[in-house]
């Protein structure tokens, strides 16, 4: 690795002193090590993220930043193009060799390249790890070495390869004196507003404690209370994975000690299901390295020139956006993102599967608003899951598998709970009216819309235009 007076950790998606592959390794082997977040210049409108997201973004920074200083260093922020700025400071600082975690998607890589030609042209060492996941995108390729393309045989493969232990926390580094640490971000860097949601709390500490609940509560559950909206069943450990509040491999290995722990079938099966989610976030990162333009197309290229209906020729997007569309748990799922920043992953396939085989639109324009206000939006697993409802991505749902709302609503919702606490005006509806469409046409509560489409008529539109592209 070298010896290094100075050198440069580059913060990313890595916002935490522990288990951090790229800044141990920099600590390690420097004398001083310059801890850099550079912010980007982006104003207003941006595709893959909105005043929710990077509310979220500035308090986890401010977490970092007083954690590096309790540390004896202190956090560098500057504002620009990150290549531009890393090699200023390299310039400017005699910097003998930067450090970072790889990003796993497209955009992120650009970057690397042309920041390893920028080292090159100095003549600095470059040092990059694999820390966003357990196992690096070729790691779990199939016997002829290719990349998976379903996940049943890739979760076989990643279950069976040994896991890497977590590396100690940063509790002491050096930061040269001299150097100015700029201001931390705030949301009017972007031009953006409050966002006005609940928003969840940010930073190391709060990420280590929502997985000891998971642990310790939530998990040996798992399995059984997952799918259930108004559970709260699930670990909300999203955005620290996203951010790198918190490592994958210390999710992974807390759920392992609990699977030694577990005294019961269903506790051990319940955290089994658990790690299968890590497992699956894995598979679409993979499904993202190998096939970049999955963000631009669909994957399963047989469905590329399928007809999908324009958002822009009515009010149909805009209603679902706003969950205006008659159908309670779908309108249930959009008010709770709008309100806070997340959607439970049950329903977050209903609206998706909603969006795109009754109303017909195509899967891009869902994915780019769930990526703006999900706070835990991650690029590979967003774009995943929307192809998967649509039926076009890698180990999608078939075509021909397309969800009932009302039935989704009465399976998943049946005291109408999560209904209820999204949509106020159906409050004193009986939840038995949320499984059905209206008898006598008539809405089931003041205020509250007719459902938009008939569900049945747009199921048969759906399998009519599949199969006349297979066609």
């Amino acid at each position: 690795m070298g010896n290094y007076k100075t050198s440069i950790h580059w913060f990313r998606r890595d916002l935490r002193l522990s288990d951090n592959l790229s800044l141990r390794n920099a600590v390690d082997s420097s004398e001083s090590v310059i801890p850099v977040y550079v912010v980007n210049r982006w104003k207003k409108g941006h595709h893959w993220t909105g005043a929710g997201r990077q509310q979220f973004l500035c308090g986890c920074l401010d977490s970092l930043s007083k954690n590096l200083k309790q540390a004896g260093g202190k956090l560098i922020v500057r504002r620009g193009k990150a290549t531009e700025e890393l090699e200023k400071l390299i310039r400017e600082f005699e910097v003998g060799a930067i450090f970072w975690n790889r990003d796993p998607d497209p955009h992120g890589r650009k970057v690397e390249k042309e920041l390893k030609e920028i080292c090159h042209s100095i003549g600095i060492d470059f040092h990059e790890f694999d820390d966003v996941t357990l196992h690096g995108p070729d790691e779990v390729k199939t016997g002829k070495g290719e990349p998976y393309k379903v996940y049943t045989p890739f979760s076989r493969k990643w279950f069976e390869l040994d896991k890497p232990g977590s590396m100690t926390r940063v509790t002491k580094l050096d930061t040269p004196a001299r150097i100015q640490a700029g201001d931390l971000p705030e949301l009017s860097d972007w031009g953006l507003r409050e966002p006005g949601i609940e928003q969840l709390a940010a930073g190391e500490k709060a990420a280590r404690k929502r997985l000891r609940e998971a642990v310790d509560k939530g998990i040996r559950h798992y399995a059984e209370t997952r799918d259930s909206p108004s559970a709260d069943a699930t670990s909300r450990l999203g955005a620290d994975l996203r951010y790198g509040t918190i490592s994958v491999r210390e999710v992974f290995q807390e759920a392992e000690n609990a699977l030694s722990a577990a005294r019961s079938e269903s506790s051990r099966k319940s955290i089994h299901t658990f790690q299968k989610q890590l497992a699956w976030r894995e598979f679409f990162m993979g499904i993202l390295w190998h096939f970049p333009e999955v963000l631009e197309t669909d994957f399963n290229e047989k469905w590329r020139g399928l007809k999908w209906d324009d958002p822009g020729n009515d009010d149909r997007f805009e209603k679902w956006q706003e969950g205006r569309t008659g159908f309670p748990i779908v309108d249930a799922g959009m008010r709770q993102l709008k309100a806070s920043g997340y959607m439970h992953n049950r329903v977050r396939m209903i609206t998706a599967m909603f969006l795109t085989k009754d109303l017909h639109i195509h899967w891009r324009h869902g994915e780019a608003h769930f990526m703006r206000h999900l706070i835990d939006g991650e690029i590979a697993n967003n774009n995943g899951g929307w192809q998967w409802s649509a039926g076009t991505g890698a180990d999608a749902a078939p075509y021909f598998r397309i969800q009932n709302p009302w039935t989704q609503c009465s399976r998943h919702d049946p005291d109408g709970e999560y209904v209820k606490r999204w949509i106020p005006e159906l409050e004193k509806v009986a939840p038995a009216r949320f499984a059905k469409p209206s008898e006598d046409e008539r809405p089931i509560a003041d205020g509250y819309p007719l459902p938009m489409v008939d569900h049945s008529a747009e199921r048969e539109e759906t399998l009519a235009r599949f199969k006349a592209h297979q066609s």
